[in-house]
């Protein structure tokens, strides 16, 4: 099994002193987490993409490509790339170029986005997000693959003999499908042949296990050989310690916390307690034991060979989140390693083409 660490680089008050770090600490504290998910021997570190507040992401190319500058051996993760808001040419040109930077690390996990406020800002309908992320997805597809493109497109100006520049570094560069409540997603992902990234955060096992089974069944309709298919999964939250008790009692007041927010937003609320929210979601808090027992339990229900985790704090003081990633380094990651299977493809870095 592989591991990630991932930010979507949240910028509200910390959930417990309520302090807001500068804009400029944030990003500091993004590029500090890379370098130190390298050392401990994460296998990738994933930045995601949005548009509206909360959100520092609107721009993960740039982090990326300064983590690549900051890095050697990790491999580099979008989480998600929202196609359905992107000119894929434009996209392709950005990750073209950062893929040469990093020198074949970079992996993409696309996917049409959430939000409302962004979904305004680039002018895209709810009725025409998923036709779009779709003409994108193949667009983007075709470029990497062809030295030149003819493509009849609905949402962007049509391409006819167009060439892209700069060509490839990996050939072609792997696309993971981000899928978080939705079959469409899951759909392309299938027909393709591409793996599938479930988001596996905001409830507990079941619904994210039934697009899994979706993508099997649609995967095995499309004739793709089953040995290749991928699956990867999100976690609700991280947070290692010496016992239960000990981990469960450091997150409680970052889970109080986000509890409070979620009620003054009017947003719906799946787990009441801390203490359902370790039983019934992804997250994993608790001892080392207790952790690799439970990814265990979700692999058996998805058959996933990467895993992420939280990269940032989130409310946690950090030096616990700190010891938290060491501790599921050290006692976590080697077990899950030997158990569970790796992706069936090349981790490391794929030499160009000639």
């Amino acid at each position: 099994m592989r591991f990630l660490a991932v930010t979507l680089i949240v910028h509200r008050p910390d959930p417990v002193t309520g302090v807001l770090k500068p804009t400029h600490d944030r990003f500091r504290e993004v590029l500090d987490n890379a370098v130190l998910a390298e050392e401990l021997g994460f296998d990738g570190f994933g930045v995601g993409e949005r548009h509206e507040r909360p959100f520092l992401s609107s721009a993960p190319t740039v982090v990326l490509s300064h983590i690549a500058a900051l890095t050697r051996r990790i491999r580099l993760f979008t989480a998600v790339t929202t196609l359905s808001l992107l000119d894929p040419v434009r996209a392709y040109e950005d990750y073209a170029t950062l893929d040469h930077l990093s020198e074949g690390r970079l992996d993409l996990i696309i996917g049409k986005g959430n939000g409302t406020a962004q979904r305004e800002l680039f002018q895209v309908t709810p009725e025409d997000q998923w036709d779009r992320n779709a003409e994108s997805h193949d667009v983007l597809r075709r470029i990497w693959r062809q030295d030149r493109i003819t493509a009849d497109t609905r949402f962007r100006p049509p391409l006819k003999d167009a060439e892209v520049w700069p060509r490839p570094y990996q050939r072609p560069l792997r696309v993971w499908h981000g899928s978080a409540t939705s079959k469409e997603s899951v759909d392309l992902a299938a027909r393709h042949g591409d793996p599938l990234f479930s988001a596996n955060v905001t409830h507990p096992i079941e619904p994210y296990a039934e697009l899994i089974d979706h993508y099997r069944e649609r995967w095995a309709h499309h004739g793709h050989d089953p040995a290749k298919l991928t699956v990867g999964a999100g976690t609700a939250g991280l947070l290692v310690a010496r016992t239960s008790q000990e981990a469960v009692e450091a997150y409680r007041p970052v889970f109080e916390a986000d509890l409070a927010f979620q009620k003054e937003s009017g947003l719906p609320v799946v787990f009441e307690t801390v203490e359902d929210f370790v039983e019934r979601s992804s997250a994993l808090i608790g001892s080392p034991q207790q952790i690799v027992d439970k990814v265990h339990r979700y692999h058996e229900r998805f058959g996933h060979s990467v895993l992420h985790v939280h990269a940032d704090a989130g409310g946690l003081p950090e030096s616990v989140h700190r010891d938290s990633l060491e501790r599921f380094q050290s006692e976590v990651a080697p077990a899950l390693r030997h158990a569970l299977p790796d992706p069936p493809f090349p981790w490391e870095p794929v030499h160009p083409v000639p």
